[in-house]
């Protein structure tokens, strides 16, 4: 009888250890999780801000823009010039926006797998963010210059033609050159599964970060 007894006071025991050391496990598990998603947060952050920085040069370029179109509506140089800096500026704010929005979004407290998914949505918009108002600035300097040219000249006669033509020349070699590469570093970059050339380096850090915690939870 008394054997018996101290058997199942050994059972519960070892019971009773074994779901301490449970509990203990979970609790570090958690305030590892919460560590990596901590510097994930942060990693993120200089994309904020460089998307705000952004949204401001959207509405300085739309302010531009409109000053020059609006002032020089019979110069068609310029006239055409405001609008393209006009539009350009748009797409600077609406996609610095949405990017914004998209980092807004993401539940660290969701699944691995469900910030997984936001991230990729994010790293995707990056890079097409990137490539409409990163790469094209190789052309869209000219102009920006002519509209600042142009900006309260009120019908003033803008830039020469001719060094018009050769800048636009240098330009779109420059931006067909530079999406060339970029096309080519990224997909060897994709058959690695590495950073392509418009990833952001916060975007992939956390991503890394990402898989960690996936492998922990695996295991």
């Amino acid at each position: 009888m008394d054997a018996t007894m101290e058997l199942d006071e050994l059972k519960q025991a070892w019971q009773v250890l074994g779901q301490r050391l449970e509990r203990q496990e979970t609790i570090q598990w958690q305030l590892l999780r919460e560590r990596k998603l901590d510097r994930l947060r942060s990693g993120l952050r200089p994309l904020a801000w460089t998307q705000a920085l952004q949204m401001l040069l959207g509405i300085g370029l739309i302010v531009l823009g409109v000053g020059c179109w609006t002032g020089n509506t019979g110069v068609p140089g310029l006239f055409w010039s405001g609008l393209l800096v006009h539009a350009f500026g748009v797409a600077h704010a609406a996609l610095a926006g949405i990017t914004l929005g998209l980092l807004g979004t993401i539940d660290y407290a969701a699944p691995v797998l469900r910030i997984q998914k936001q991230l990729s949505r994010l790293r995707g918009f990056h890079v097409f963010n990137a490539a409409v108002c990163g790469a094209p600035w190789w052309i869209m300097w000219l102009p920006v210059v002519v509209a600042f040219a142009g900006f309260g000249t009120r019908g003033q006669p803008g830039p020469t033609p001719g060094w018009v033509a050769i800048s636009l020349a240098i330009g779109v070699a420059g931006l067909l050159a530079t999406y060339a590469l970029a096309w080519r570093a990224h997909r060897r970059a994709r058959s690695r599964n590495a950073a392509g050339p418009f990833d952001n380096a916060g975007v992939e850090r956390a991503r890394a970060l990402l898989g960690e915690i996936a492998e922990f939870e695996r295991e």
